[in-house]
Formats: C-alpha cells, sequence, structure tokens
C-alpha cells in the first residue's frame, strides 16, 4: 500500500478500535454509565429491545429509497446532525416511552447519514450488499463481545456477521425487503440489533440521568450520531481500500497498524 492510503487506513484504525462514546456519555452525566443502567426502571430492557428491533426494520426498509445514487459530492453530516438532535429533544420530552417513537426515526436518519458517508467513499449505494454494510456500522457501536468471538476488534465483528449478512443479501436480492418475517431476516435484525442495544441502553440511561430533559436528549443524540458517523468513515474507508488492494493486504495492515497504535 503507498503512504496516501496506508495514512487512511491509520486514520480507520483510530476510529473504529476507540470508540469514545461510553467516556464522553460519562462526563456529559458525571456518573458511571454502568450505574446510570442500573438506576434505570423494571421493564426498561424490555422497551429498549422493542425500540431497537423496530428502529432496525424501518432502518433497512427506508434509509436509502429516497437517496441520489449518482452523487460523489461530500457528505451532508451537519444535516443529519441536525434531524437527529430535534429528534432527541422530542423523545427526550416524552422520557422512556417516547423512546419507541423517537429512536426508529433517529436510527433512520442515522442509517441515511451512514450511507452519505458511504456514498462519499465510492459505495453503491443502490446496491443490496452496499446497504447491508450500512447496517452493519450499527453493529460496530463499541468493544463489546460479539456472541462467541475471542476478539472484539473491528474485524472479529465483521467475521461474526458475515454468514448472516451474506445470507440476507441473497434473499434480499431474490425477494427483496417485503418479507420481513422471512428467518433470515429476523435473523439478521436479531444479531444487529443485539449489539446496536447496548448502545441504545447506554443512550437511554443518560437521557434519564438527572441533566438537562429533552435539551440532554438533544445533547445525548448529538454525541450518538457523532459517533456513528465516526464508526461509518472508517468502516467505508476499510471498504474502499478493500476493493483496491485487496481483503488479505488491507487486514494484514491495519492488523499491523492497531498493534502499534
Amino acid at each position: 500500500m503507498d503512504q496516501i492510503d496506508l495514512e487512511r487506513l491509520e486514520e480507520a484504525v483510530q476510529l473504529l478500535e476507540n470508540p469514545s462514546w461510553t467516556a464522553r456519555i460519562t462526563n456529559i452525566i458525571g456518573i458511571p454509565i454502568e450505574w446510570a443502567i442500573k438506576q434505570l426502571p423494571k421493564g426498561a430492557r424490555g422497551i429498549i429491545s422493542k425500540a431497537t428491533e423496530i428502529a432496525i426494520k424501518k432502518a433497512l426498509v427506508a434509509s436509502v429509497a429516497t437517496m441520489d445514487h449518482k452523487y460523489r459530492g461530500k457528505p451532508f453530516k451537519g444535516w443529519h446532525k441536525s434531524a437527529v438532535v430535534i429528534s432527541g429533544g422530542v423523545g427526550g420530552f416524552f422520557g422512556l416511552p417516547g423512546l419507541v417513537i423517537e429512536l426508529p426515526t433517529s436510527t433512520v436518519i442515522m442509517l441515511r447519514s451512514i450511507a452519505d458517508i458511504g456514498r462519499s467513499e465510492g459505495e453503491k449505494i443502490g446496491d443490496i450488499q452496499t446497504q447491508l454494510a450500512c447496517l452493519e456500522v450499527f453493529a460496530l457501536g463499541g468493544s463489546k463481545r460479539i456472541d462467541d468471538a475471542s476478539e472484539t476488534g473491528y474485524f472479529a465483528v465483521r467475521i461474526a456477521l458475515a454468514r448472516t449478512l451474506t445470507e440476507a443479501g441473497q434473499f434480499i436480492a431474490e425477494k427483496g425487503f417485503v418479507e420481513e418475517g422471512a428467518p433470515i431476516i429476523v435473523r439478521l435484525i436479531a444479531r444487529i440489533a443485539s449489539r446496536f442495544g447496548v448502545v441504545v441502553s447506554e443512550k437511554v440511561a443518560a437521557q434519564a440521568a438527572p441533566i438537562l430533559g429533552s435539551a440532554g436528549g438533544a445533547g445525548i443524540n448529538l454525541l450518538f450520531i457523532n459517533h456513528f458517523q465516526s464508526m461509518a468513515r472508517g468502516h467505508f474507508i476499510v471498504r474502499s481500500l478493500e476493493r483496491k488492494w485487496g481483503e488479505d493486504v488491507v487486514k494484514a495492515e491495519y492488523q499491523n497498524i492497531a498493534n502499534t497504535l
């Protein structure tokens, strides 16, 4: 790999292997996020789980439906941030019950932003595999273990999701998004939601902390979308370099950089 692409890959490693979501949330609310999660009311986990799966379902279908597939300019990060902040402000006003409405809205907006970033890195957003790669970003939300993976890094998550994403891509290419109840689509949504739900729980716990009500919800959502925009930037840099240099070369260089950092 040439020096320019090595520098781009180093940027991706720094973004993907050092997610700072929890640290930033903790700094804002002034208490450990793990403690805040434990203070959530009974039934909160069920509400969060339901809202997360609904959010993934809606995002899977709606996020790129109206995007310009030919545009190749810079991503519209500011517009998406503003929309998510407004959504978070409204959701924060209604508290935990408002999550069922707010989270699907925020998730669709964030997935559009993720697709926008992918498009700026040369992805063909009309392609099923690209759309699933956008959804995959939600599984990169933090350095938590996924299933039985012995590693917690970026490639460990991709490997763990690879088979499900491939099967879902083949199914959607043949039958479209309409069959949400199909086992492979249910399995895909569950796999992504299990990872995304970790970050959502942290977001809800932070919003429930005694900070600034709906203004707090808006601020948390700003961090929320900043985080996933960073994950998307790193993810699509890696994918663009894989198209140029091959997956094995990029993975080897990625691991060298990660070990050095």
